[in-house]
């Protein structure tokens, strides 16, 4: 079992870990169309700002769009409830906008 875990660390640390975790809805909940990143830069499902945990940022297509997590975890999660966390990301979309207008 040591040896195993030994040589696992190795092979991960010789060929790198991976940079990005993206997953998709199941087909049935996919459009056709080119997926378009909603550029949200706080995860929906963790509050965290995406890239300033120290984990790998994960990404989820849901009808067309890419949503943006702060780690692998959390696409699984809005994967049960997508339409609850889609209006959490709108919602700070519509923050981030208003903000920047009075600016």
């Amino acid at each position: 079992m040591n040896r195993a875990m030994i040589f696992l660390t190795a092979a991960i640390m010789v060929t790198g870990l991976p940079m990005a975790v993206h997953a998709q809805a199941p087909v049935d909940q996919q459009q056709s169309v080119a997926p378009v990143n909603v550029g949200n830069k706080i995860c929906p499902v963790s509050g965290r700002v995406i890239g300033d945990s120290g984990m790998v940022p994960a990404t989820y297509t849901y009808k067309g769009k890419v949503y943006n997590f702060c780690c692998a975890g959390c696409p699984s999660t809005f994967a049960a409830d997508p339409e609850k966390y889609v209006k959490i990301v709108e919602d700070q979309l519509k923050q981030e906008q208003a903000a920047n207008a009075k600016n």
